[in-house]
Formats: C-alpha cells, structure tokens, sequence
C-alpha cells in the first residue's frame, strides 16, 4: 500500500496533487490511498467537501487514526508535510501524533522542495524513517536531489464545469502573504474575485471567494497571478491552460520558480515513472 500523508490544510495544493496521483495509481493497479490528518483549524467534512467540489468522485481517503502495515511506503508529494507535521506536533491529539509516528518512521518517498532547508532534516531525525528516496522537479529546482518528477494534474477525475461568470478577474489570496500583494494590483481589476480563506488577514470589503468552491473554472474569465513569493508548483496557471482561460503574470518575471516554470510548460498527464522506480527501490527490486 501507499499511503500518500496530507498534513496540509483543505484546499492546498499538496491535497490536490495528492488526491490526483492516487487516483490515477490506483487506476493502474497500485493500491494507493490518501491518508490526511487533519489540521487543528478544520475537520474531516471540510476535507471532503474540499475533494468533492473539484473531483467527480472522493474515495480511497482515510483519517487522522492510521496504522499503516509494516511493508506500506508512504509518499509525500511536498517535503513541508513531514516538516510541518513536526513543526506543530503539539498540536496534534495523540492518535494523530501516533499515526505519524508510524507512518514516517516506515519507507518513505520524499518529493523535493526548498521552502524549510534547516527545519526538514530535524524533521526527519525526529520521525526517524527507515529509508527516504528523494524525487525532485529539477526545472523547478535545478540544484535539488533525486530523479526528477514534476507534478501534474489528472484532469480525467475533474468535474465538468459550466460558464457562470460571477467575475471578470481571479486573484489568488489563500495566505496573508498572497492577499497583501492581491491588494496592490486589484484597484485595477474592478471586477474581481479574490479566492481565500475566512481569516483575518481577510479585508472584508473586497469580493472574496471563500473556499472550497464548486466549478470555480465558470465563475471567472482571467487569472491574474500576483504572487510574489516563491511558488512551487502554481496549480491554477495549468489548469487555466487546459481549460483556455486568460492568464495575466503579474509579477516579476525574472523570479525563477515553478510560477516561471508552469507558465511555460505544456498539459501532460501524471507521469509516475519516478513513483515506480522508488517503489522498486525500496522493495529491493
């Protein structure tokens, strides 16, 4: 078995990726599942309520009280699960703290990012793994360490969606961080839709979207994308060229990241290459 760990929040993009490629490894025949244990600010409805706005089905996803078998290999597909995870362990209940410990003290595969260099390797002395096998998205990058996976997005299990324009313009504003920059551009952007969280960061005043959304796609015409942190892997830039939706990169385009990267690369489907080759790897095969 699989398990792919979500530590993340409802409507993060490491949820989506996850839930995707375990989708589409268990159409291929590899028992997979997404095992998600909560964070402290949300619930198990909120999760799936999450999943099923999006995806045409939520199945093969379990909950916080886990214990995985001695030969299961979990997969993170962002290296933050497992240092967030330590990062706020306190704030866990014990079971959840319990299937953590399990679950990461296993194999494990480990997909490459840079957002927490220090904090991860006191991450992984604390869950102690048996044995990690790094994947890394090399464009995205180029000094990271393992064979190189990029992360894709499996339309086939995406909704359809229908035009119902609520908006002319998207902006992205999930985190304080994102939001203060949305405000800086959206005076030019009359008719917009800000997609958020209900947090306190939130200006009550702009046309916020609160998240998770239903047929997201149909409410708008134009993303405008103003992040001007570091971007792993920007989401809804592919899903705005599947979909043939307008994009506008509102930010500088000298910062090298997955936001330079997604901009340029072509729609493919998962790829699990690198997944397949880790499992043997650690099957000893």
């Amino acid at each position: 078995m699989i398990n792919i760990v979500v530590t993340s929040k409802p409507v993060d993009g490491l949820l989506y990726y996850s839930y995707e490629y375990c989708s589409y490894l268990n159409s291929i025949g590899v028992d997979s599942r997404v095992v998600i244990i909560t964070h402290r600010n949300f619930t198990v409805m909120d999760y799936i309520e999450t999943i099923l706005c999006k995806y045409i089905h939520c199945e093969n996803v379990v909950f916080d009280n886990i214990v995985p078998d001695p030969n299961d290999i979990s997969l993170v597909m962002g290296r933050s699960m497992i240092t967030l995870s330590w990062q706020d362990f306190g704030d866990y209940r014990f079971e959840q703290q319990d299937s953590l410990r399990k679950l990461f003290a296993g194999n494990v595969i480990s997909v490459y990012s840079e957002n927490h260099p220090a904090k991860y390797p006191l991450a992984l002395e604390f869950y102690n793994p048996k044995q990690v096998i790094d994947l890394c998205d090399t464009e995205v990058y180029p000094n990271g360490v393992g064979e190189h996976f990029d992360k894709r997005i499996n339309f086939d299990i995406y909704k359809p969606y229908h035009d119902d324009p609520q908006f002319e313009y998207l902006f992205l504003g999930t985190n304080d961080k994102y939001y203060a920059t949305v405000e800086k551009y959206i005076g030019d952007y009359p008719d917009h839709g800000i997609l958020t969280y209900r947090a306190d960061y939130v200006n009550m005043n702009n046309n916020n979207v609160f998240v998770p959304v239903t047929n997201l796609i149909g409410l708008f015409d134009t993303y405008v994308y103003t992040k001007a942190t570091f971007d792993p892997a920007p989401r809804i830039i592919q899903e705005c060229k599947y979909y043939d939706k307008n994009i506008i990169y509102k930010r500088d385009k000298n910062l090298k990241d997955g936001g330079s990267v997604y901009w340029k690369r072509d729609i493919y489907p998962p790829d699990i290459t690198a997944i397949k080759n880790a499992i043997k790897e650690l099957n000893g095969n």
